[in-house]
């Protein structure tokens, strides 16, 4: 129950459906999801240690604000990272896992749906490869970054021209990963992250 309220929490925090800065009560969110407060409590804290929400002696607990000057440092981490999962996707991705990369694939060439539709989409096109890295460690910490930069995606979609576009630049890095191009791989999402970085501060 701590994971599927986690799971709530976190898409709704990640997606700004509950907006940077608002208050959140553990008995209100337990009786919303139908848990009990603790594993409400368990979410939470998780929360907390991934930066999503920030919790205050005696004042409360709140969704994080979304920090723009974090862009630069999330995007040092993340041109680090993502390139390496990229990668070791490419060399380590097992059968079941380029048949789901492959089915994402088809699904992103069919994908024309609405903002929060494609958002999503675009988190699990990241998931799938990361999981595909085979490092629980390099998949957690990526989740974790790539929860960040959604949330600072997401306070700037109004603004951000070609969201379709930017989502669909994960074909060929799909493609890169089923045909086991490492280096292409590897490429394309250093090309992404900078893609990231350079819409972001093209509206601020």
């Amino acid at each position: 129950m701590a994971d599927q309220a986690y799971r709530s929490l976190a898409d709704r925090l990640v997606t700004l459906r509950i907006r940077p800065g608002e208050p959140l009560n553990d008995e209100r969110i337990a009786a919303e999801l139908g848990f009990g407060r603790t594993p409400v409590r368990e979410a939470l804290k998780r929360l907390e240690h991934e930066r999503l929400i920030v919790s205050y002696p005696r004042r409360g607990t709140f969704a994080a604000e979304v920090q723009i000057a974090d862009l630069r440092h999330l995007s040092e981490v993340r041109l680090q990272l993502e390139p390496l999962a990229a990668a070791l996707a490419a060399e380590r991705a097992g059968e079941d896992d380029r048949a789901g990369l492959s089915r994402l694939l088809e699904r992103l060439a069919e994908a024309s749906g609405g903002e929060s539709d494609l958002i999503r989409l675009d988190m699990t096109l990241h998931r799938a490869i990361y999981a595909a890295t085979r490092n629980p460690y390099l998949e957690d910490t990526l989740i974790r970054y790539d929860n960040l930069a959604t949330r600072i995606w997401c306070l700037f979609l109004d603004r951000l021209p070609g969201l379709a576009g930017h989502v669909h630049e994960h074909g060929p890095l799909l493609r890169a990963v089923i045909d086991r191009d490492a280096e292409k791989a590897r490429a394309l999402a250093a090309n992404h992250v900078e893609g990231f970085e350079a819409a972001i501060r093209g509206v601020i």
